[in-house]
């Protein structure tokens, strides 16, 4: 009996630091689940336009390695975050980390909708946060009006 408790206390402490530790992108991790759900449901869609077999096999392992991908990444971002964000002050290295991960899976989410839709519109998310990026520097020259 008391080496259960020993054991439960020992989970518990440790538990309690491994939320602790991932407790500030519990955001991202779900936002990793949101996109992983519309990944799917457009995929499946668009194979459905296509005309190709939907295995929900397939479909499923697929959703559960993105989970388990995602997973990877947000300890990752943590780990960064831990590691750089805190003591050098640099409080968005975790944030940039998982918005480059999302911005995969929202070209492919994007790209499955379109196409279900039948819209022949590529879509860039890397352009377009580009561009915001290179408009956050531009130099605008100012003229005087003597």
């Amino acid at each position: 009996m008391q080496e259960k408790n020993i054991i439960n206390g020992m989970l518990a402490v440790f538990l309690s630091e491994f939320f602790a530790f991932l407790t500030p992108l519990k955001w991202l991790a779900f936002c990793g689940i949101i996109l992983i759900v519309a990944d799917l449901r457009f995929g499946v869609m668009a194979s459905k336009k296509r005309g190709e077999t939907i295995r929900t096999s397939r479909a499923v392992r697929r959703s559960i390695n993105k989970l388990i991908d995602y997973t990877c990444w947000v300890l990752l971002a943590c780990a960064l975050e831990h590691t750089f964000a805190v003591p050098f002050h640099i409080p968005l290295l975790p944030t940039l980390v998982m918005l480059v991960v999302y911005g995969v899976e929202l070209n492919s989410i994007f790209a499955n909708y379109f196409e279900y839709k039948d819209i022949n519109i590529q879509v860039n998310v890397w352009g377009f946060i580009k561009k915001k990026v290179e408009g956050l520097f531009e130099i605008k020259e100012v003229k005087d009006d003597k």
